[in-house]
This record gives structure tokens, sequence and C-alpha cells, in this order.
């Protein structure tokens, strides 16, 4: 009895952590995309020349990879109670993640150039850091999957699934305002 209780108050503190870390991930992704925004109001016509460059073909194969790696992630999550079937999708989530960062990182081999571009300046110092940020989130979560997969545990496929889920969702939201607006 006194050993349900620990792990029950474990559980709940890990739950704390989990949410304290969800919420200031979208805080810090919410102050950027507002910032970004912000600019884009001040700066509509640069914003709107440095859109040209953008490749949002491969934005929007991103984005589909993202979708079905969360897929995986969510098969994994609703099995995570018979952990030797939850390996398989999320090592599938975590190889579609490290093809997201491929794709990202061809992405940019094409718009780096642009970059230095006074007119395009600021657009491009945004885009760069809010969609670098959220690559760094896509290429740790994915190496978390891995480390998950290899030796899962019950709590932390649920962790890892609540974090990818929030990873998706930012890009989701930024996925329009960065390729479409």
């Amino acid at each position: 009895m006194v050993f349900d209780t620990i792990a029950r108050k474990d559980a709940d503190e890990d739950q704390l952590l989990l949410w304290i870390l969800v919420w200031s991930e979208l805080i810090a992704f919410g102050i950027l995309i507002v910032a970004f925004l912000v600019l884009s109001g001040l700066h509509a016509e640069a914003f709107d020349l440095a859109r040209l460059h953008l490749r949002p073909g491969l934005a929007a194969t991103n984005t589909v990879i993202l979708l079905v790696s969360g897929y995986q992630v969510a098969i994994a999550v609703r099995r995570r109670d018979a952990l030797s079937r939850v390996r398989r999708p999320l090592v599938i989530a975590a190889l579609l993640g490290f093809a997201f960062v491929v794709v990202k990182l061809f992405e940019y081999w094409g718009e780096v150039r642009y970059a230095g571009n006074a007119t395009l300046n600021i657009f491009f110092e945004l885009y760069f850091l809010i969609t670098g940020f959220h690559l760094l989130h896509v290429l740790f979560a994915g190496i978390a999957l891995l480390l998950i997969a290899w030796r899962p545990a019950r709590e932390n496929v649920l962790l890892i699934g609540t974090l990818w889920h929030v990873i998706d969702l930012v890009w989701l939201v930024l996925f329009p305002i960065l390729y479409l607006a």
C-alpha cells in the first residue's frame, strides 16, 4: 500500500514536469510566432517578397511526414500496456522524424543564400530561428523515440508521445504562418 502511494506520487510529479515542459515549449514558440507576425505586419512587402523564395512543397512534404509519424506515436501510446508492441511504431516515428530533418536541411540549402539580402534579412533571420528551433526539437525527440523504443517503459512512451504531438502541433501552426500567409 505504501509503495503504491509512493509510485502514484512519483507518477504525479512526472506528469507535472511533463506539463511544465509542454507549456514552456508552447510559450517559447508562441513568443517567436507573435514576433514573426508583428514583424510581418511592419515589413509586409519584404516578408511577401521573402516568401517567394521559400519552397512550400517541401514544407508540405514535411507536414505529411510529421502527421504520419504522429500517427505512429499514437499507435505506440495506445499499445503502451504491451511494451513489446511499441518498439516498431516508435522506431518508424523516429525515422520519419529524421526524414523531416533531412528534407528541412535540403530546404535550407536552397534558402540560405537569401539570408544575406538586406531586404529579406529580417524575414530569414526569424524564419531560420523559428524553424531551426523546431528542427532541433524534432531531432532531439527522434533520438528520444529510439532510446525509448530500445528500453520501453509505459510512462516514457506516454511522455514522448505527448512531447512528439506538441512538436507536431507547433509545426501545424508554423506551416501556414510561414509558408501560406
